[in-house]
């Protein structure tokens, strides 16, 4: 696919995306105003959103057509805000900034971030429910919120937060970092791409691919967080760089070094285009969308 054309796919499937999330955003009234701001202000900080478009690519790529996914595209983004958010606070890696803005805490106080990143964590669950009304095999949509649960908490998600929290300012042996970065980065990148295959009509086997075909980006695209941590500025990231250093966090640049980082990230991203030919149907966007997150540079 030619960059140009490309980029301005990108554009316009980023303004679909946006207009999916956008339309499941709770209403901002109530006595609960203030956490409802805190909310939305939050989602619409911006970003890639990588996830729901993964999730929307891969449904594309199995031939889905209806609006039964964008449900669980705007819950996916609602449960990635949430851990940002989380992330963010003093108590975590006790960032000011994200996407150019003052996160959460800053903007409206410790107390109601905390509650603002609950309150998106629980509600995408909420949003992802009306899916049921949307399709007639429910029990499909209910496999898919078991997945969002599953990728989202102490098996995935959660599960690679709390070792990376337990082990921050200590060394990092390879396999806890192996284990930290499938889970905190590679769970929510798996459940958008099975929940997409599934919704699509994949079958149990083409689910296990996706699955395999999710958590190589999952990985790729956290070495590549590594790699801009240290090789970019905060005007382009849009948030402070060197965190990591600061935090004393050890990560893939830290292990292996700058240069085996960017020859790991393009082998690992080739296994999930191999992956990816394996499968049934043609996504010529989405090999390109896989290409770009692991070459971006914000």
């Amino acid at each position: 696919m030619k960059v140009m054309n490309f980029n301005e796919m990108l554009e316009t499937r980023t303004r679909e995306v946006e207009a999916v999330v956008e339309h499941y955003l709770p209403a901002a009234d109530g006595y609960q105003k203030t956490v409802l701001d805190a909310m939305n202000y939050s989602v619409r900080a911006g970003g890639k959103r990588l996830r729901p478009m993964l999730m929307e690519e891969t449904y594309r790529l199995f031939g889905g057509s209806r609006e039964v996914v964008e449900p669980f595209m705007a819950a996916i983004e609602m449960i990635h805000t949430s851990s940002l958010i989380h992330d963010d606070l003093p108590c975590m890696d006790n960032d000011e900034l994200r996407r150019g803005l003052p996160t959460a805490w800053v903007k409206y106080g410790y107390d109601m971030a905390v509650l603002a990143g609950d309150s998106l964590l629980i509600y995408a669950v909420e949003t992802a429910a009306k899916a049921f009304a949307m399709t007639e095999d429910p029990a499909v949509v209910g496999r898919c919120i078991g997945i969002l649960a599953q990728k989202t908490g102490i098996y995935g998600m959660i599960g690679g937060q709390t070792v990376d929290v337990e082990l921050t300012n200590k060394p990092i042996p390879h396999e806890k970092l192996d284990f930290i970065y499938h889970l905190k980065t590679g769970a929510l990148l798996e459940a958008s791409m099975m929940i997409g295959a599934l919704l699509g009509g994949a079958d149990e086997e083409e689910t296990r691919l996706v699955e395999q075909m999710a958590a190589a980006i999952g990985v790729a695209f956290q070495i590549q967080d590594d790699i801009l941590d240290v090789t970019s500025s905060m005007e382009v990231l849009g948030k402070p760089v060197l965190s990591d250093e600061k935090n004393n966090k050890t990560t893939y640049v830290t292990l292996e070094g700058l240069e085996k980082a960017k020859k790991d990230v393009a082998r690992i991203s080739d296994d999930a285009v191999r992956i990816l030919h394996e499968l049934p149907g043609e996504n010529e966007f989405l090999e390109a969308l896989i290409h770009m997150l692991v070459s971006r540079e914000k």
